[in-house]
């Protein structure tokens, strides 16, 4: 049955002890927090559009989690889903994003200025999220792309692009767009569907991308929007640049149409997974690590330095020819800029690891401190 208020109150003829998950053998963040006293407390409130505990816990209670993967378990459906499930969300945010408190504020520098690059640069790209991919809102997320494409299609310069619907590719042209990496892939993963973001689909999706394919934005995926700057070569500086300056042009646009990007001073950008909140940026470089990769320390410097590894074609793909992905761990408590930092000294200590144990030398009088 699709989330509504109406099985809620369904559900709440039940007692609570009836309803609550057996969540013994889950290994996500909300199964850490979630006790049937809290269970009890927040079961019959929703917010204005409808989301109930049991829309924000579903995807957590269908998919257990990996024995090594620790997950999320939970989403939430609104901007209001995060006050009116304070009681929960705050203990994963805390849990998630290594101790930030409810009463710790997020800071913000979109000044593309302030990154320092080496000369030496490696392929990169960055993306942002904005807004919310699995509330009650129909007419709100039909009407959504149609308002995208207007306010997308006004960008001038370097921006110039166009919109286009998902609805009006043909399978070909999607599959080319999801191989050529530049369209998000369809949603096949347990963790969207049981959280509702594959409702109707593929209506209310789209692609914008400007004339020289190095700037795109990806509607109704998992947020709202999605913001993209990429391109080929190892111009770092001005990825990040086109990003920043691209970012700010679109929430000028969108503030003027009435309709501002969600943001806090304790969480940043308000978006649908938890994992995504404060600046909801994920900076991703791919560098060839074949010597490092089989290190027995590389998981640690990678934990130190603050990043995460993904495959070359992204999370849950193999590392082909030992090229991996590599991007920022944090999204919350740390600036765009500090997070882009970090990838970018990162991979530079890598490299230069990497270059070592080429040369069969020991690299532990480099492994860095935790940052």
């Amino acid at each position: 049955m699709p989330f509504s208020s109406t099985h809620n109150k369904h559900k709440l003829k039940f007692s609570a002890e009836e309803e609550f998950p057996d969540l013994t053998k889950h290994n996500n963040h909300m199964a850490k927090v979630l006790t049937p006293a809290l269970y009890q407390r927040l079961r019959d409130k929703e917010t204005p559009s409808g989301f109930t505990l049991d829309d924000v816990i579903q995807t957590g209670v269908d998919n257990p989690g990996h024995p090594f993967i620790m997950t999320v378990g939970c989403v939430a459906g609104d901007e209001e889903s995060y006050e009116v499930f304070k009681d929960l969300f705050d203990p994963v945010i805390q849990d998630r994003h290594g101790g930030y408190k409810p009463t710790d504020k997020h800071r913000t520098d979109l000044n593309h200025e302030n990154l320092k690059v080496p000369d030496a640069g490696v392929p990169a790209g960055w993306g942002g999220r904005c807004g919310f991919g699995c509330g009650h809102g129909h007419e709100r997320r039909w009407a959504w792309p149609v308002r995208c494409g207007r306010a997308l299609n006004s960008l001038e310069g370097e921006f110039k692009g166009r919109y286009y619907p998902l609805k009006a590719m043909t399978e070909a042209e999607q599959q080319q767009l999801i191989d050529d990496h530049f369209l998000f892939d369809k949603p096949v993963s347990p963790l969207l569907l049981a959280s509702g973001m594959a409702r109707d689909w593929p209506d209310a999706r789209g692609i914008w991308h400007n004339d020289n394919k190095t700037f795109l934005v990806w509607v109704n995926e998992e947020d709202h929007l999605r913001v993209i700057s990429m391109e080929k070569g190892g111009n770092m500086k001005e990825v990040f640049r086109r990003f920043c300056v691209g970012l700010k042009k679109i929430e000028e646009i969108f503030c003027k149409a009435g309709h501002p990007f969600m943001w806090t001073e304790h969480l940043g950008y308000i978006l649908t997974c938890p994992s995504n909140l404060g600046t909801g940026l994920r900076g991703g470089v791919h560098v060839r690590l074949p010597k490092l990769s089989q290190h027995p320390k590389f998981e640690e410097v990678l934990g130190r330095l603050r990043l995460q590894k993904r495959g070359t074609g992204g999370v849950d793909t193999a590392a082909v020819g030992s090229v991996f992905d590599i991007s920022n761990a944090d999204r919350l408590g740390f600036s765009e800029v500090e997070q882009v930092q970090m990838v970018v000294d990162g991979v530079k200590l890598m490299v230069e690891m990497e270059k070592k144990l080429e040369q069969n030398q020991s690299i532990d009088d480099m492994i860095p401190a935790q940052k």
